[in-house]
């Protein structure tokens, strides 16, 4: 017989429910605990099917509930209180209406990453965090400068060398000079945090394009077979710095040819 096991994710517990042959049922409460959570996989069936709703740590959940039951599925929050809104709200209804829903097949899935582009997702919102401090730093020394009636500088970016030394040489009240150096010693530290994630983003990035063009390979190859003297085999994994190495910048005359083919007296001429 099918069931349909619904939590409610909350952050330091999760409220079950079991739908089963049209009728729910408490399950109980569960600690968000990866010791917890396998402990509640274990008594659950293989023919299970586990729904929640997507929150801080529903993928999580996910990944520690998908080897004991059938399928994990993610339901859109937003799109689950659209459909069914309940006038008592509760734990065990929370748990039960998106269990309800999907045994009906009215429930609104999220589509699930893999690791990999999981792991993508999250080095790209932290780069995002860095990128948001490194303007909120540099708003609020201008912000300084503009209360204390300092021009703007006119050529070249004012967090740069040339730029520091034109700070050094406005007169300023001694307790801004200090907020502006801990301004920048902030966005020197910020600086290097984002030179680390630029790398893994591109080493990343590098890492699915080859594991893609392997699998497209396999293919095309039907299977593992490998053919010597062509392209087919399976290349050698090279880091990013590595890469850059064999990096093939176009000649200077290959530049000028280029450039003297777009213009206009030179069009129509053999």
């Amino acid at each position: 017989m099918r069931r349909v096991i619904g939590i409610d994710i909350h952050r330091t517990f999760g409220e079950v429910v079991i739908w089963e042959d049209g009728r729910l049922r408490s399950f109980g409460r569960v600690d968000m605990t990866r010791t917890a959570l396998e402990g509640l996989g274990g008594k659950l069936h293989s023919a299970d099917e586990v729904v929640i709703e997507a929150t801080g740590n529903a993928m999580a959940v996910s990944r520690v509930l998908s080897p004991f039951v059938q399928r994990v599925v993610i339901a859109n929050p937003l799109q689950v209180k659209a459909i069914a809104h309940a006038h008592v709200k509760t734990d065990k209804v929370d748990a039960g209406t998106p269990a309800s829903l999907f045994a009906a097949g009215y429930l609104p899935e999220i589509w699930t990453p893999d690791a990999q582009t999981e792991r993508k997702r999250r080095l790209t919102a932290r780069r995002y965090q860095v990128v948001r401090h490194r303007t909120r730093i540099k708003n609020e020394v201008h912000a300084i400068l503009h209360s204390h009636l300092v021009p703007k500088r006119p050529r070249s970016d004012l967090f740069t060398r040339p730029g520091r030394e034109w700070l050094k040489r406005q007169a300023l009240p001694d307790d801004e000079r200090e907020a502006i150096d801990r301004h920048l010693r902030e966005l020197d530290r910020r600086a290097e945090d984002l030179a680390v994630l630029d790398r893994e983003i591109a080493v990343a990035a590098l890492d699915g394009r080859e594991t893609a063009n392997d699998d497209h390979r396999r293919q095309s190859d039907g299977g593992d077979r490998r053919h010597v003297g062509d392209r087919r085999h399976s290349p050698v994994r090279e880091s990013w710095e590595a890469r850059k190495l064999f990096r093939i910048e176009p000649s200077g005359s290959a530049i000028r040819a280029r450039r003297r083919s777009s213009w206009p007296h030179q069009q129509g001429r053999a």
